[in-house]
């Protein structure tokens, strides 16, 4: 019993780690020494393709390099930075309704059935009687309602990081940005796979052209704690069966 009563603690004591970091202050930030986007930036990874170098291209305004006048400045490998664009303004609704009704009754009656009933009721204890020997009924109703409603209006720009060139040239991304007001971090997250010709000359990209991506605007602080209920509720709705 003990044993148990110490896991117990343990994870009691586990659950409540992400609110002892703002206990009493301000939610920390997220440290980046190990953050995929500084890694990427980091360890860029060694060129495919090694070009021999020419004396020209350092003084030459019309030179390959991404840094002449006619350059491409557009994020293509890894540790580059891009600018996503997230324009979200969505609605959906529906809406049903099931009903469902069943009724069924069923009556058997022998009064009189060659006097076998009377016989019978001699032997039967004060009270009872074979006159209503069979009396069986049955209802059953099952309705059904339900409804959604959508409606998402979100605007946000946020810059990303190439963690990884993909071998057929697509583009992982992963981005990430904190803002902390007063007692209250607000967290946008942001990684998927681009394709290099989407990106546009401004070095920016829009969501809608992101695969697989995966989009979160949420916080957390001293008021996202009110917001949720207590750990304890969460497991009572997840294991009680009504």
């Amino acid at each position: 019993m003990t044993c148990r009563r110490l896991c117990l603690l343990g994870f009691l004591f586990l659950l409540g780690c992400s609110r002892l970091d703002h206990l009493g202050k301000a939610p920390s930030f997220t440290p980046q020494e190990q953050s995929p986007e500084r890694l990427a930036m980091a360890y860029s990874g060694i060129p495919t393709v090694a070009l021999p170098e020419r004396r020209t291209d350092r003084a030459s305004l019309w030179s390959r390099e991404r840094g002449s006048l006619l350059g491409d400045r557009r994020a293509m490998k890894r540790g580059d930075i891009l600018t996503v664009v997230i324009e979200i303004d969505d609605e959906a609704s529906i809406s049903n309704s099931t009903s469902r009704s069943r009724s069924g009754s069923e009556s058997l009656s022998v009064p009189q059935l060659l006097g076998i009933p009377q016989r019978i009721d001699e032997d039967l204890p004060l009270g009872a009687t074979m006159a209503d020997a069979v009396d069986l009924g049955g209802q059953s109703a099952s309705g059904g309602d339900g409804q959604v409603a959508r409606s998402e209006e979100l605007t946000l720009r946020v810059a990303a990081t190439i963690t990884d060139v993909m071998p057929n040239g697509v583009l992982a991304i992963e981005g990430a940005q904190e803002v902390r007001v007063n007692f209250e971090l607000r967290e946008l997250l942001v990684s998927g796979f681009v394709r290099p010709e989407d990106i546009t000359r401004q070095n920016e990209i829009t969501y809608d052209k992101i695969a697989s991506a995966k989009i979160s605007y949420g916080g957390r602080g001293q008021i996202s704690d009110m917001q949720q209920p207590r750990y304890g509720q969460q497991v009572l709705d997840m294991i009680l069966p009504f």
